[in-house]
């Protein structure tokens, strides 16, 4: 009887263990490093975004490649543009943020989105241009799938 006692309290040590780690400490480690690349990535997204603004003079138009993680934490995720900001969403609570845009007097508005690991073989682009009727800028964010030729930045309202 002491032998499996022993093992029968062996056991149950290994499944307390077991749960203690799998139930909490090692997700919660996760959403943390999640959340660190989560951060990483917006601000090396503003960063894209505020460089692609060329020096002032009368019609711009400017497309720069941006790249961010296709993936966080196995999973997708969007990247959205409002006014001068941008938001980053992600399925997983605790994972995502926002951050201010420092961008010239002249930029007139900032919009778009990108949603990387839902399409693959897509490049993901900031496309900073003068409208044809004139104005200040607009800066999108936008994607061009692999072949396309397409680089309009599409400055319409």
């Amino acid at each position: 009887m002491g032998k499996a006692a022993e093992a029968g309290i062996g056991v149950l040590v290994i499944a307390v263990f077991t749960t203690t780690l799998c139930g909490g400490v090692v997700p919660d480690a996760r959403t943390a490093a999640a959340s660190a690349v989560a951060d990483r990535a917006l601000e090396h997204a503003a960063a894209g975004v505020e460089a692609s603004v060329p020096p002032p003079r009368e019609h711009a138009r400017v497309v720069r490649r941006v790249s961010v993680p296709a993936t966080i934490r196995h999973r997708g995720y969007t990247i959205t543009a409002t006014n001068r900001t941008l938001r980053l969403r992600h399925p997983t609570p605790g994972v995502g943020g926002t951050t201010p845009l420092v961008l010239p007097a002249r930029v007139d508005r900032v919009r778009g989105d990108w949603q990387p690991g839902h399409r693959a073989n897509t490049t993901w682009v900031v496309r900073v241009c003068t409208p044809e009727s004139g104005g200040d800028l607009v800066v999108v964010l936008a994607s061009r799938r692999a072949g396309d030729a397409g680089t309009r930045p599409g400055c319409s309202a």
